[in-house]
């Protein structure tokens, strides 16, 4: 099998077994050249003792040496696909999405700017079904694997019978070229002109906003027009709207109608945190879980299993999921399906998870690890349920910070806006 549109050093090829009739079809490149790795686009080389220098931005990815070869696959139409969700856009969104589809049919970029729950997946469907259906190629990229899990069953979902990737840390290879891919940002880095449209979801996230590497592969993975999906998009890509470069939805209300819950500011002195809880933090805790599970977002790893050993004494179900835990994906699943009450996590899971039901309270919210997009995010992962729209939300810190007041300002000039 020819692994179309795929770009990948001589070592993956030979990891891979791919034949040499398929290989001549390939464009060989240097891995590095005129200073600049060619896989990733940095500078970023550091040299070995043989005299070799490789990129370290990349690095994750396997090396790249001055010796690598890279192969550059070519990649034309899709098969295709066709979109079998039955569901209905509301009228906001209807328009959204054919904003989008307008923008990129005459090839420009474009940013849907929506509240966190406003049915930003659900509105692409109708773009990504008008690509499919002209046999183009599109990618659903996004900085997280949480996010990828999040995606991919919904997308595959809403187009049955058309092949779908799934790609990430750890997955498999493809085994076929598939006309949508969902990934995370990283893994394009394997993509060479591919893809007629990226929609790279939750821009503003870790580590894409930090990592001028990622933006570079979207690049280079794409052929044609990028479609960008946030609630609090970078200040770049909001200059580019005031331009006019780009085109722009706004969506200031959730696909239920309601309005985006206020976060309740409480300040209680945290010295015993984590070890010990107060019975105010205590009685708010409990408050949390009455009717409902609670998502308790904290700023550190190692307040983890102190908090959770706290909270299991008060006769709460409790687990923990941060980046770096290998059941983390398996901890998500089982609170989704209401097996526990409290998921005590850190910021890892301020986007793309959806849990009906399911109150916010982040400690130590005056923390500086709390953006005040971070806190906003955080808050919108309570009241996606339209059974349950009211989920409260609390910031719990020693002192109010200028990032916990912009969060909060934000969301309630959200509301007014969609009044």
């Amino acid at each position: 099998m020819i692994p179309t549109g795929m770009q990948l050093t001589d070592e993956e090829v030979q990891k891979v077994g791919i034949v040499a009739s398929s290989l001549a079809q390939a464009a060989c490149v240097a891995g590095i050249e005129n200073g600049r790795c060619q896989r990733c686009q940095q500078r970023s080389l550091v040299a070995l003792p043989d005299g070799r220098q490789y990129c370290s931005a990349c690095l994750t990815m396997g090396r790249v040496t001055s010796r690598t070869k890279l192969y550059r696959f070519p990649s034309g139409p899709s098969e295709g696909g066709t979109l079998t969700w039955s569901g209905t856009l509301t009228g906001p969104q209807a328009a959204a999405a054919a904003a989008a589809i307008a923008s990129v049919t005459a090839g420009r970029d474009h940013l849907l700017w929506a509240v966190t729950g406003a049915g930003k997946t659900e509105m692409l469907f109708p773009l990504i079904a008008h690509e499919l259906g002209n046999r183009k190629r599109v990618a659903v990229a996004t900085p997280r694997i949480d996010v990828v899990l999040e995606l991919a069953p919904r997308l595959q979902a809403a187009f049955e019978g058309t092949p779908v990737a799934v790609l990430y840390g750890g997955a498999e290879w493809p085994a076929q070229p598939a006309a949508l891919t969902v990934a995370t940002t990283h893994q394009l880095l394997r993509y060479y002109r591919h893809f007629d449209l990226i929609i790279v979801d939750e821009v503003d996230a870790f580590p894409y906003s930090q990592t001028p590497m990622l933006a570079a592969a979207v690049a280079q993975a794409n052929r044609g027009p990028t479609v960008y999906l946030s609630a609090t998009p970078p200040k770049a890509l909001q200059r580019a709207v005031r331009r006019h470069q780009i085109g722009v939805s706004y969506l200031t209300r959730r696909f239920h109608g309601f309005a985006l819950p206020l976060p309740t500011l409480v300040v209680l002195p945290l010295k015993q945190v984590p070890k010990r809880l107060s019975p105010k933090l205590s009685r708010l805790l409990q408050a949390a879980v009455q009717g409902r599970q609670c998502l308790l977002f904290v700023p550190r790893i190692d307040w983890l299993a102190p908090l959770a050993a706290a909270l299991n004494t008060q006769g709460l179900r409790v687990q923990t999921a941060h980046a770096e835990d290998p059941a983390r994906v398996a901890t998500v699943q089982a609170f989704r399906a209401g097996e526990f009450d409290v998921l005590i996590t850190t910021t890892i899971l301020e986007r793309g998870v959806t849990i009906p039901r399911c109150s916010v309270l982040v400690l130590a919210a005056d923390d500086r690890q709390f953006s005040a997009s971070g806190l906003i995010q955080m808050a919108g992962r309570a009241g996606r349920s339209q059974a349950s729209p009211n989920d409260p939300v609390w910031f719990v810190a020693r002192h109010i910070t200028k990032a916990m007041l912009s969060a909060r300002h934000q969301i309630h000039a959200l509301n007014a806006v969609g009044s």
